[in-house]
């Protein structure tokens, strides 16, 4: 993706934490279908490989799999928070007019290579971490052994895993950086303003120290 050096994430740690933060993914992947993509939660093992890998599972009717299977070279992206900037956040704006909208957002991309599997054990290891994951927190959490063992085996069946070793990492965290230290401030308290949560969740991504330089 389109990174300046103001903008670009390179520490390990961060990205794993700014994947980490996304819920859903998107994998797109180019195969004899041309171009696809599908949306799905996955999990990041930071222990694996120099990027660490990720693991997911697609419906075994979703075409892509086949893409994986033959070897295609994956995109995965995980968007963060985003917010549309107003010029009429910057204190430049009076001062001199010279401002236009522009786009706030984190985003990570990986790239890589994916091994597919259907073997129920793992299938069924994977299903678990992952419904672990999302039910963390919830007063009474599910786990996948609350269902009957022939209905969790028929499901299994109808799914396709695959683990891919992350070989690119790409982060990138436009906050506004380029702009002086009064306009980054502009931006954080127009944003922390607005009625819309999006907006004021990536203004507490905004950090103090850019606005009090």
């Amino acid at each position: 993706m389109y990174n300046p050096k103001g903008f670009a994430v390179e520490d390990l740690p961060q990205l794993h934490q700014m994947m980490g933060d996304c819920r859903l993914a998107i994998l797109i992947t180019q195969g004899e279908q041309g171009l696809q993509a599908s949306h799905l939660p996955l999990l990041l093992d930071p222990r694996q490989g120099p990027n660490g890998s990720l693991y997911g599972h697609m419906a075994r009717a979703n075409p892509q799999w086949r893409d994986l299977e033959a070897g295609a070279n994956a995109l995965v992206i995980f968007p963060g928070a985003d917010a549309y900037v107003s010029p009429s956040f910057y204190p430049s704006k009076i001062e001199h007019g010279k401002v236009v909208p522009t786009w706030n957002y984190l985003a990570v991309h990986a790239y890589g290579t994916a091994e597919v599997f259907s073997d129920a054990d793992r299938l069924r290891n994977l299903v678990g971490a992952l419904t672990d994951r999302h039910e963390i927190g919830r007063a009474q959490p599910w786990k996948i052994d609350d269902a009957p063992a022939e209905y969790i085996d028929s499901m299994l069946k109808a799914i396709v895993g695959f683990a891919l070793p992350i070989q690119r990492l790409e982060g990138k965290r436009k906050l506004s950086q380029n702009r002086s230290p009064v306009d980054v401030a502009g931006v954080r308290n127009g944003l922390a303003a607005s009625p819309d949560p999006q907006d004021r969740a990536l203004a507490h991504l905004i950090p103090e120290q850019l606005s009090k330089e």
